[in-house]
């Protein structure tokens, strides 16, 4: 990287943490700010060959990333306690990426049947870090943020079986001969990684754990231990032909419901040097990815990247809590909170990486879907979060199946826990 880059990155990083407490509570969230320095660094030519470093870094943080937001997720809890975010998961998350396919298929011409679903999948996941202030904002009733929260830490690694397997028929469309290749690529993609993820995170999550109790590893190493495990798990399925980045999304639900006291070391991590690695990631985005997407930016991509953040998003999220007792203003507001990131980004560049011929159109899309999200996730995030609280408690404290009470799980990142 540029010392040019590096100074102009340094220089941001330190002027939005020094007002960070007060823009919580603003409209400009630190990916925009990461994002439009990416644009400007693009347009000024400083860092011409950062696609390289995209992926590497790309790739790291969603390891990471995935890692950290399943290991937030008690699943004892969620059976005991809730019902949203498995109606939003189990339900809402299949029909985004149906609504996605077909969505593609008619503003897309010329897209092949598993092209569209591939389009479809690569956009189903949410970022909560895009609408942070949503997650953290003490005016929305947990159990509304509390869905919001655990369908983003989980719909990333649950929607990336779907992308490859879209790309394996994909791919077997293009080419008739391959058929046999591309499904077993598939099956062991997603069945190996898994595998990988699950045994590295017990066996390395017990082993942590009894060098704790036996007061021989000190808290740094807590936390760079359990983090080595992510990467262990990423590594160990790619050796033996399955996928990382799932093996790192079972590992650390995994070590997140066996080894609950540890993960405190896992949260530390996602609340800054997770949060550092995402902004180096959107701003890389908006230097390399969005000068180069721009010009395939035509009213169909304009139309599909809008629909995708709001029809094809929301009417599955409606249809999902149907029966919910929920009032019409929640289910807007879930809906419409389902912003595109990290792992939209990278599912893009695997895309790309295949060489598939929906590459290049699919890259620009999510693309102009990511930037579009960032934008109006981030202006909408604090203060309709804001007027949706207000209005739920003129309504009356504890009425409703909003105000219903459950246990608070950790958000990836927190911000101050004020109201107004």
């Amino acid at each position: 990287m540029e010392l040019s880059v590096l100074a102009s990155f340094a220089l941001a990083l330190v002027a939005y943490g020094a007002v960070s407490r007060r823009m919580e509570r603003g409209v400009v969230s630190p990916p925009m700010v990461f994002l439009g320095l990416g644009i400007a660094l693009g347009e000024l030519g400083w860092l011409d060959s950062g696609a390289g470093l995209l992926d590497g870094l790309t790739e790291l943080t969603l390891v990471l990333v995935l890692f950290t937001d399943a290991a937030r997720i008690d699943l004892a809890h969620l059976r005991l306690h809730e019902s949203l975010p498995a109606r939003l998961l189990g339900i809402g998350l299949p029909l985004t990426v149906a609504a996605g396919a077909l969505a593609a298929w008619v503003i897309l011409p010329g897209l092949e049947p598993w092209e569209a679903v591939l389009v479809g999948a690569v956009l189903a996941p949410t970022d909560a870090a895009l609408g942070q202030a949503v997650v953290s904002n003490p005016l929305v009733p947990v159990r509304v943020r509390q869905s919001l929260n655990v369908e983003s830490g989980l719909n990333d690694g649950i929607a990336l079986p779907v992308v490859l397997v879209a790309v394996a028929f994909a791919g077997a469309t293009g080419d008739s001969g391959g058929l046999a290749h591309w499904l077993s690529f598939a099956v062991l993609q997603v069945t190996l990684g898994p595998l990988a993820g699950a045994a590295v995170a017990y066996v390395g999550g017990r082993a942590v754990a009894r060098s704790v109790r036996a007061g021989w590893m000190n808290e740094p190493f807590q936390r760079l231990s359990l983090l080595g495990l992510a990467g262990l798990a990423f590594a160990g399925a790619e050796l033996v032909g399955g996928n990382g980045f799932i093996a790192a999304f079972v590992a650390g639900l995994t070590l997140g419901n066996t080894q609950r006291e540890l993960c405190t070391r896992v949260h530390e991590f996602g609340e800054a040097e997770g949060q550092l690695l995402t902004l180096v990631v959107f701003l890389i985005v908006g230097a390399v990815l969005v000068p180069e997407a721009l010009p395939l930016w035509d009213h169909r991509a304009w139309l599909y990247a809008l629909s995708s953040l709001t029809v094809v998003r929301m009417a599955p999220v409606a249809l999902s809590l149907a029966g919910t007792r929920l009032r019409p203003a929640t289910l807007a507001f879930v809906g419409w909170f389902g912003p595109r990131g990290l792992a939209s980004i990278l599912y893009a560049r695997i895309v790309v990486g295949e060489g598939l011929p929906v590459a290049g159109l699919l890259e620009s899309i999510v693309t102009l879907a990511v930037l579009l999200s960032t934008v109006l996730h981030g202006v909408t995030a604090y203060p309709l979060a804001r007027r949706y609280g207000e209005r739920l408690a003129a309504t009356g404290e504890g009425d409703g199946e909003e105000h219903r009470r459950v246990p608070e799980l950790p958000v990836r990142i927190r911000h101050a826990r004020r109201g107004g």
